[in-house]
């Protein structure tokens, strides 16, 4: 069971780290070990960039000289992306400057250099998926997809809590999986009682920094497309920039009650009925076991609260060696959710939206997400919580 984090903003910083009360110290050593190695991470990305323009380059200049001939913006286009990896990574290392110590009730100490091995392909994956969430989440870029994404949750949420017959800073919402925040943030902004959770220390460095070290609307720049060299329609479509944030984070009402906390939602959120609403969107197919989700934001809603949900299925650990990952159809999720005595009041099982989509790319993702709205009985007990496991 994790502490309880003070709700709301202190001193204009939005995070508190959820620290396990029986933390082993194997557990501390490893958890030190994950954060450094993001750091890590962050730090390297110039050079894994530079590393894949080399290779261009290379396979450029072993062309004939007839063909090199052929394409003479290519060199000067490689030129351009590294110019770009280099101004990604000042944003990166303010991001890490700002990270180092954002959990309140956690130190870190810094890592031995002489220990530190190459990052990952898949940890350089992950960063570079961050710095497009930048797009998704706090850019006019990013409009289009929030507006599919997000829009839905936060009318229904107004529709159910509307601000003429609530006190809606007394309706308490939590967002899991909140990414960097901007979800959140909108449903603070509106008045609410918001409260969002990240597991990821790759989203928790990024969000921190936009959240309460970002004031001047689109100040910065990032170029989020230069690590794709696939499917571009214009060499320049690569370098194309975009800049955040496009709202001030900082000009929420004095008023406004909005915290992010870190840690894994299943273990961090164990209190029961202490949450009006759940928001849920791109979030329940990042558990090893989507039932123990379900079962967790039942346990935390309060009678009569509701979760609302807009996602697909792509479950993130089916293909991971060594991870447990249960992927259950919708219709097996949904008959979980009956079954343990939710009421779906909204469904609609073909919700179209993209995720981090480079709308210039020539290769695009469209998600069929299911999207509901399910209550907690008002006559909900406890007790029903607990369900006879049948033979």
């Amino acid at each position: 069971m994790a502490e309880t984090s003070e709700e709301g903003p202190q001193g204009g910083q939005y995070f508190r780290k959820e620290r396990l009360k029986c933390n082993p110290e194997d557990e501390a050593r490893l958890e030190r070990q994950h954060f450094w190695r993001i750091i890590h991470a962050f730090r390297s990305y110039r050079v894994h960039v530079q590393e894949q323009v080399k290779r261009a380059e290379r396979q450029f200049r072993s062309l004939s000289q007839r063909h090199q001939n052929l394409l003479p913006g290519v060199l000067s286009n490689l030129t351009r992306i590294s110019q770009c990896a280099d101004h990604n990574q000042e944003v990166l290392q303010a991001i890490i400057h700002n990270s180092l110590h954002m959990f309140e009730n956690m130190e870190y100490g810094e890592r031995d250099p002489r220990k530190v091995r190459p990052s990952s392909t898949f940890d350089m994956d992950k960063l570079k998926s961050t710095i497009k969430q930048f797009v998704r989440d706090w850019s006019e870029a990013g409009r289009a997809e929030r507006d599919s994404c997000y829009k839905p949750i936060i009318q229904e949420i107004q529709r159910l809590f509307p601000s003429d017959q609530y006190d809606v800073s007394k309706v308490s919402v939590l967002v899991p999986g909140a990414g960097l925040g901007r979800l959140a943030w909108e449903l603070a902004r509106l008045g609410y009682t918001c409260q969002g959770n990240e597991w990821s220390f790759f989203m928790l460095f990024s969000s921190n920094f936009v959240l309460n070290r970002c004031e001047k609307v689109n100040a910065l720049t990032l170029y989020p497309w230069i690590h794709q060299f696939s499917n571009n329609k214009k060499s320049s479509d690569q370098t194309r920039p975009i800049r955040f944030p496009d709202v001030n984070p900082q000009s929420l009402p004095l008023t406004s009650d909005f915290s992010m906390v870190a840690g894994d939602f299943v273990e961090v959120y164990s209190d029961p009925e202490s949450w009006d609403c759940v928001a849920t969107c791109f979030f329940i197919d990042t558990a090893h076991n989507v039932i123990e989700y379900v079962e967790t934001i039942w346990k935390i809603l309060k009678p009569g609260g509701v979760w609302i949900n807009l996602g697909p299925l792509l479950y993130h650990f089916e293909n991971i060696a060594n991870e447990l990952s249960i992927e259950l159809s919708y219709e097996d999720i949904r008959a979980a959710m009956v079954k343990l005595g939710f009421d779906i009041e909204v469904e609609k099982e073909s919700v179209q939206t993209t995720y981090t989509e480079n709308d210039r790319s020539m290769l695009r993702y469209v998600y069929d997400c299911v999207f509901f709205v399910a209550r907690k009985p008002l006559h909900a007990m406890k007790s029903i919580f607990l369900l006879t496991m049948e033979a």
